[in-house]
């Protein structure tokens, strides 16, 4: 079974407190970061990881990321240096990984390629933004599902009902709820506004969990997520961490398990 889907079946949302995902961009601080930033993760607590694969216009994405992307590629990564870097992942790594990015890096490394090594290092799944719905299920489904790998779909307060009740149909995973139309990093908090949206996929009933993201940044944007989600995702306020680190590995682990549990917070 998929690690992502043994996941969430296997989750007690009430009892866990909800499930944390945890972004940061591959090759960033430095080019060879990569696994120590994953084992970290790991190590602190996060129960599933999405690996950014740097771009030079990520426009999803606001300044924080888009910083660590510039960086990343200024380190010299590339995709195929990534799949180095994860080839003996699985000796350490149990959590689901994904790997998350922008459709034109994965057509020029070529579709059936990409997908094959993503299963032979041990990914679970992929996060491609800008891939149209049609042109998956049209074209590159079946190769998805030849390489046991989910591909996440991101919905919006803007997405139609209609649309949502698509992607509840032809995900597995589970769905990336995007908390509002801004890029990542540019809000922080749980509005009212937002949780009228999440109330509103409450009670649609979908089939499939989902992790709320964008604007999640400490233990109480987490656990006020996580009430109307299965848990959350962060990305901008780790990237800070990083940024920031100057004892990689226990600033990790300290931010995660601060995220997860108030009384391990790192002090203001």
């Amino acid at each position: 079974m998929n690690r992502i889907v043994n996941l969430f079946q296997n989750s007690n949302q009430n009892a866990d407190g909800g499930l944390l995902n945890v972004y940061f961009t591959a090759g960033f601080p430095e080019l060879n970061d990569t696994k120590r930033v994953l084992k970290a993760l790991q190590d602190g607590g996060a129960d599933l990881v999405e690996i950014g694969m740097p771009y030079s216009d990520p426009v999803a994405d606001g300044e924080t990321i888009q910083q660590s992307n510039d960086r990343a590629l200024e380190n010299g990564m590339s995709v195929r240096i990534l799949f180095d870097q994860l080839a003996s992942m699985r000796d350490t790594i149990a959590v689901p990984v994904l790997l998350m990015g922008y459709i034109n890096p994965v057509l020029q490394y070529g579709i059936e390629a990409f997908c094959a090594k993503c299963a032979e290092v041990g990914v679970d799944g992929l996060i491609l933004p800008d891939m149209p719905m049609d042109v998956y299920l049209d074209e590159y489904k079946s190769i998805f599902d030849a390489h046991g790998l989910l591909n996440i779909f991101l919905v919006t307060p803007q997405t139609s009902e209609a649309r949502i009740r698509q992607i509840d149909e032809v995900s597995e995973g589970f769905i990336y709820t995007v908390s509002s139309a801004s890029v990542t990093g540019s809000k922080s908090g749980v509005s009212g506004d937002m949780e009228a949206y999440f109330e509103k996929l409450d009670a649609m009933n979908l089939r499939n969990p989902r992790l709320i993201g964008f604007g999640i940044k400490d233990h109480d944007t987490f656990v006020k997520a996580s009430s109307h989600a299965a848990g959350a995702i962060i990305g901008s306020a780790f990237i800070r961490v990083l940024q920031e680190s100057t004892d990689l590995e226990n600033d990790i682990k300290t931010f995660v398990r601060g995220v997860k549990n108030s009384s391990e917070a790192i002090p203001a």
